[in-house]
């Protein structure tokens, strides 16, 4: 999640014209059920998203900061082996990638861009989170936790097939730590008709904060509801995120008329005794102390967090493409 505006240096911004690198082959949508099918009984419900698979991942993206100046920031070899590990489990998964390629402050960052093929491409539900760290650390909660989480969700479609109504979208943006540039590219990119096609975006920024809160975006109703109705399933008390409203890559799509959601376990605002009380952890202390520090390693993730946040993405992703 980037800093405030007050908390950082202003960055160029400056962007070139994309690049776009393919792979994977694009399939039709899948065949409609028979005129006498009951539609309720089409509906195929999500899969559990195995936390082990998903934290294998951040030890992947934690050994590659290591070996990368102990980042993985925009601009720096950390970003480009991220982004290569995740591009290539989706390319051997069935999924049709695209990077997209931009400039900001003097180098050059990469927005990785997955579909699914089938759907209705006028459609489109679509999840995200930033694989950029601040230059001080590995930026496993922040944000290798929402970028694992996505992959591992995309993984689980290719493994069950799944074929819904809409066309499933998943992305990996570059920058946001300098201000949302990665996300903010994809969005003007689209141009009008390419964001009328975006029925959802959801954003998944910090989800496994080692002191966690549970905390759903109050843009959209619908895709509002449909987390709380799945925390409400684990008995789990929510509560509307406000401290990272306008500091994660949603702000782009919300901002040019796209309806978004998303999910949030807390940064460096401190957990009430209200809230220690239904969540458990510490009162007093931030959600996550490591945050934009070097402690931000896999050590610093809360696996009850990670596990709840990770399956409520893959329940949103098949509930709202239906």
């Amino acid at each position: 999640m980037k800093l405030p505006r007050s908390g950082r240096a202003l960055t160029a911004g400056a962007v070139a014209v994309a690049t776009l690198i393919t792979g994977g082959s694009m399939a039709g949508a899948a065949p409609a059920p028979a005129p006498t099918a009951d539609p309720a009984s089409t509906a195929v419900a999500a899969p559990d998203i195995p936390i082990a698979n998903v934290k294998a991942h951040l030890t992947q993206l934690q050994s590659i900061a290591t070996a990368n100046g102990g980042n993985r920031a925009h601009g720096r070899p950390g970003y480009q082996a991220s982004l290569n590990y995740v591009k290539a489990k989706l390319d051997a998964a069935g999924f049709t990638t695209t990077v997209q390629r931009f400039t900001a402050s003097g180098r050059t960052g990469y927005n990785l861009i997955a579909d699914w093929p089938g759907g209705d491409a006028n459609q489109v539900v679509m999840a995200g989170s930033h694989l950029d760290s601040v230059s001080s650390g590995p930026g496993i909660n922040d944000n290798a936790s929402g970028s694992a989480a996505v992959l591992e969700t995309a993984l689980a479609v290719a493994r069950s097939g799944h074929q819904p109504t809409k066309h499933l979208r998943f992305a990996w943006w570059g920058a946001e730590e300098l201000g949302l540039v990665g996300s903010r590219y994809y969005v003007n990119s689209l141009g009008s008709t390419g964001r009328a096609k975006i029925s959802g975006y959801l954003n998944f920024d910090m989800i496994g904060s080692p002191n966690p809160g549970y905390f759903v975006y109050d843009d959209d109703p619908t895709i509002e509801k449909t987390f709380k109705d799945y925390f409400a399933g684990l008995g789990v008390s929510t509560e509307i995120e406000t401290e990272g409203d306008g500091r994660s890559d949603h702000a782009p799509f919300k901002n040019a008329g796209v309806p978004v959601g998303g999910l949030f376990s807390g940064a460096d605002y401190r957990k009430t005794s209200a809230q220690a009380a239904k969540w458990g952890g510490t009162a007093g202390q931030p959600f996550d102390r490591c945050y934009h520090s070097s402690c931000d390693t896999t050590a610093n993730i809360n696996d009850t967090a990670l596990n709840r946040n990770s399956d409520a993405i893959a329940y949103a992703m098949w509930e709202l493409s239906q």
